[in-house]
């Protein structure tokens, strides 16, 4: 089912300009998605994540963030070169998404079946009781009880999981070809999170669709995830297969990640930390923005950001330390 490259992102540049100084929130952020893939972005909280997802969708928050410079490849169309109203036909039918908070995803004055209504209308004109029709489906094939019923329930009615669930049954009411998960299980409890992701695995293989999956839980990418991109204050850092980053991380920060994962099994001691914080994302350091927290550092590290290297099948990774394939 992988085939075609359905997305690509090259040198996303997406930054805030305040009167204090300008906040470099994604820097350079570069990858591609092949239909039917789905890719993992992980990294430590504020590494610019979710921001990247914004961007490629065209929602960034109002008050100084703009996109100045890369493009965002939909299907070889650079959608950010569209106007907003070319943007809101876009949405919902070729590129959607699932944010990780299902309560404020949701109208609270609005039914389910008129949110999911909304969505199909997008995608084509029918009369009303098609679309209803339509719409109770749509809850069936993400697994509510009692579709009929849940129609005409308001959010505040329902579970988190059954909201998570209608949001992702709105988003994918369109039928798009890529779907950005934006932490979609963070507000769930651990059984829930396992249905929601056999459920979207599930969804994913029947629609052939491209997923990005943004998440900080190695357990998930491990689940979901064919390839992993691990990002860090504001770049990705190295991305290749799930495996293969698992088994041989090649940048520190991976390595430190990795192992900073409890571990089930074993003696049991003290977790695993990664000493320091991030760098500010006004003031970043010249060369590798990890030098200040990796063991491995070295003055080249400090003088110059290190280009990318490709270290094995689809696998690569931004440090001076690393040899190539």
């Amino acid at each position: 089912m992988r085939g075609e490259t359905v997305l690509e992102v090259r040198n996303l540049h997406t930054y805030f300009f305040l009167r204090r100084g300008v906040v470099k929130a994604v820097d350079g952020v570069s990858f591609s998605l092949r239909r039917g893939e789905v890719l993992g972005l992980v990294g430590e909280s504020g590494c610019g994540k979710s921001l990247t997802a914004l961007s490629l969708m065209r929602l960034l928050p109002k008050g100084g963030a703009q996109t100045f410079k890369g493009e965002v490849l939909l299907d070889g169309e650079n959608i950010l070169e569209r106007t907003p109203a070319e943007m809101r036909e876009i949405r919902g039918r070729r590129i959607s998404m699932v944010l990780q908070d299902p309560q404020t995803s949701l109208n609270p004055v609005f039914t389910i079946g008129d949110q999911l209504r909304e969505a199909i209308v997008r995608r084509k004109r029918a009369p009303y009781a098609e679309v209803m029709k339509e719409a109770v489906a749509a809850l069936r094939r993400v697994e509510i009880a009692a579709p009929e019923q849940r129609i005409g329930q308001y959010p505040h009615q329902l579970s988190g999981g059954m909201k998570q669930r209608v949001v992702g049954a709105i988003a994918i009411s369109g039928e798009p070809g890529v779907l950005i998960a934006d932490e979609p299980t963070t507000a769930l409890d651990v059984t829930i999170q396992l249905q929601y992701l056999k459920l979207l695995k599930r969804l994913q293989a029947e629609t052939g669709m491209a997923i990005l999956f943004i998440t900080h839980d190695f357990g998930v990418v491990g689940r979901m995830c064919d390839r992993v991109a691990v990002m860090y204050a504001g770049r990705i850092v190295e991305c290749g297969p799930v495996r293969q980053i698992f088994e041989a991380p090649q940048h520190p920060y991976t390595r430190a990640l990795i192992a900073s994962v409890p571990r089930m099994t074993g003696p049991v001691g003290r977790l695993t930390t990664i000493e320091g914080q991030p760098p500010s994302l006004m003031d970043l350091p010249v060369g590798c923005r990890f030098a200040s927290r990796c063991p491995l550092v070295e003055q080249r590290c400090l003088d110059a950001y290190p280009a990318e290297v490709r270290v094995g099948d689809a696998h690569t990774a931004d440090c001076w330390k690393v040899t190539p394939a």
